[in-house]
């Protein structure tokens, strides 16, 4: 770009005409513009911040061809040079440059040759701190007095006093030696100088804002402090890999999206941390000339949280935090999660002090191991015995059909726990294969275990398993069993029966034996509940034939197998 040195015609009469055309200034201050919002957005080793930087700098050199200082007026939305508007805001935001030195009194500004080489960086990085700075910090005019600019000088008013007078042009506030940099008193002045923003003048009514108006203005600033900070800097950091192919970029991104991994779990966004899993593994597949050590690389993050040992501190500190992540982030944080991961969180269930962490994992568990139910099938025969039960558990809780043959070798393990969970499971799933191993159990050695496979049977009314449940009710077992086994023998018995089992059941509740006595009271209690369960009008005639039955127990089981209450 070149200057012309016909200078433009003069827009204020009385001003000398300007050495050169404004809207080469106007151009250079445009792309300044552009500079500070890309030192705003990316980071310093980004290719568009460094492409932005080395623009804005080159923008300067034609200008210091024909001059050795640009000095501008700073109105509230304006800069000017010679007069005339080379930077132009027109609304007066928080990220506006003319605005933000305006607010904290900066009237005048002078650029010095080779600025641009020297402090253009502090600059943009002044400005950048500015826009986010607290009424408790310090604002732009003393960042600037901070700094000691030496190419770089601004002239001011007082805005703590009430009233001020613009600046005087002999003397500006700098850094370089030599300069003039005291601040110089400034005289009161009429309030009504044009320059000076007077509060009387938007004092127009009370009640300014309508309620919608206020309402939204509500909910702009929720969103914006909703805003996931990280989860954008997860993204730039991620595009910037996939743009760039070099080998020391890439490795340096890795190591940042690495440590930003601790960050973010230590402050519990569970969510930022999925994203960056998810994609830091999508990055991996689809980058441009990635190498496979780079992408092992990316992938190493993913590695690192579903190792045992990692895992296992997440999980400790979860169960001492006070506040829990929400069910929804758990569960797509544990999605990413590598299969291998299942085995530990199986293995803290049982170990969760919080029961309300207790309930969070296990709904996360049942995600993984839907997803991965090959992986489910292979703990259920784990050496580690508690991720075993819990594997166990989790195949029925997830009716794994998968899982079936496994869970059907437990149903002969020596544990008996191990034994029951396996029954448990197989009546879950209730697959037709899962039913015909319950058959199995039915004589089990251990009381739990039948009374587990008795209920499973009469929940899913598995009708295959009539015989042994009859033959075991007829047997000796069922006399010498507690009442609890009873209850679920005779309820599986009544379930599958029908009218063919009335004949024995009447036998029980009702006849007497060789010597005018009748059965127990717990075994006669019980046949009345299997009736009810029947539930047939046969059913109900041989119920009321026992209704004045003189023993208590057996009479009130009756009146509730007649009322329905046993069904």
């Amino acid at each position: 770009m070149t200057l012309s040195s016909v200078p433009a015609p003069s827009q204020e009469s009385g001003r000398p005409e300007p050495p050169f055309p404004s809207s080469f200034v106007e151009e250079t201050l445009k792309v300044l513009v552009k500079a500070a919002r890309a030192h705003q957005l990316y980071l310093h080793n980004n290719p568009t911040y460094l492409r932005a930087l080395d623009v804005a700098r080159a923008a300067f050199a034609p200008i210091w061809e024909q001059t050795d200082e640009l000095v501008f007026d700073v109105t509230e939305t304006e800069l000017r040079w010679e007069g005339q508007p080379v930077l132009q805001e027109p609304e007066k935001a928080t990220d506006n440059i003319p605005w933000m030195m305006y607010k904290d009194g900066i009237r005048e500004l002078r650029l010095l040759k080779d600025f641009e080489r020297h402090e253009l960086v502090a600059l943009l990085d002044i400005l950048q701190r500015s826009r986010k700075v607290s009424p408790e910090e310090d604002d732009l005019l003393t960042m600037l007095w901070e700094q000691e600019f030496t190419y770089l000088r601004y002239r001011y008013i007082d805005l703590s006093t009430d009233q001020a007078t613009p600046i005087d042009k002999a003397g500006f506030r700098g850094g370089e030696a030599g300069a003039d940099a005291t601040r110089e008193s400034a005289p009161p002045i009429d309030s009504t100088v044009q320059s000076v923003v007077n509060l009387e003048d938007f004092d127009s009514t009370l009640y300014f804002l309508e309620e919608s108006e206020i309402e939204y203005l509500r909910e702009e600033v929720r969103k914006e402090y909703g805003i996931d900070l990280r989860r954008n800097v997860v993204a730039m950091l991620l595009d910037t890999y996939e743009v760039q192919s070099d080998r020391g970029v890439r490795e340096e991104i890795a190591a940042l999206l690495d440590t930003l991994m601790l960050h973010i779990l230590s402050s519990g966004e569970f969510q930022t941390a999925a994203f960056l899993l998810r994609e830091t593994a999508a990055t991996a597949e689809r980058a441009a000339g990635i190498i496979p050590e780079q992408r092992d690389r990316l992938l190493r993050i993913r590695d690192r949280l579903s190792d045992p040992e990692v895992l296992a501190q997440l999980l400790q500190s979860l169960d001492e935090a006070a506040q829990l992540p929400e069910q929804a982030d758990l569960n797509e944080l544990f999605d990413q999660l590598r299969v291998t991961a299942l085995a530990t969180v199986f293995g803290w269930l049982t170990k969760v002090q919080t029961p309300r962490l207790r309930v969070l994992l296990e709904n996360a568990a049942a995600r993984l191991a839907m997803a991965n139910t090959a992986e489910l099938v292979r703990l259920i025969t784990a050496t580690d015995r508690d991720v075993a039960r819990e594997a166990v558990r989790r195949a029925g809780a997830v009716r794994a059909t998968a899982a079936v043959a496994a869970l059907a070798k437990l149903t002969t393990d020596a544990d008996v726990q191990m034994r029951l969970a396996a029954v448990q499971a197989l009546g879950e799933i209730a697959s037709p294969g899962a039913m015909q191993f319950l058959e199995r159990t039915i004589d089990d050695s251990h009381r739990d275990v039948r009374v587990a496979t008795a209920r499973a049977i009469a929940a899913r009314a598995h009708r295959p398993a009539l015989a042994k449940i009859e033959a075991t009710v007829k047997g000796k077992l069922a006399r010498d069993a507690d009442l609890t086994e009873k209850m679920a023998l005779f309820e599986a018995y009544g379930t599958l029966c029908g009218d063919a089992g009335i004949e024995l059941l009447d036998g029980m509740l009702n006849a007497r034996g060789l010597f005018g006595k009748k059965e127990d009271p717990e075994l006669r209690a019980c046949a009345a509940m299997a009736l009810g369960r029947v539930g047939t009008d046969a059913a109900i005639a041989t119920l009321r034939r026992a209704a004045n039955e003189k023993e208590i127990l057996v009479r009130n089981a009756v009146n509730r197998a007649l009322r329905g209450g046993s069904a």
